[in-house]
């Protein structure tokens, strides 16, 4: 089964996204400097946590665009099966499994 070349569907969310990229590149910025001043290694684990959590908020909001525009479109087109095997493999992936 060839792999179809597609566009993100997350037009809408995309100023917020860029936003909350913009943000987590300055957390992952600090947390460099963190390490570089030799910081208390708690403090700067807090700070990965930090990041870590922002990083999936990212990821939650694309899962939902996904759902709510490419499974959706794909399951009106005919493509169910197709849409689902593709949804599954992303939550398996999106989900360390």
């Amino acid at each position: 089964m060839a792999t179809r070349v597609r566009k993100g569907s997350y037009q809408a969310s995309k100023a917020d996204l860029t936003a909350r990229f913009s943000r987590l590149q300055g957390q992952i910025s600090g947390i460099a400097r963190m390490v570089d001043e030799e910081r208390y290694c708690p403090e700067v684990l807090t700070q990965i946590s930090s990041a870590v959590a922002a990083l999936e908020k990212i990821g939650f909001i694309l899962l939902r665009e996904h759902v709510a525009n490419c499974v959706v479109d794909d399951v009106a087109g005919g493509r169910r099966d197709e849409a689902v095997d593709e949804l599954m493999a992303v939550v398996h992936r999106f989900a360390g499994r």
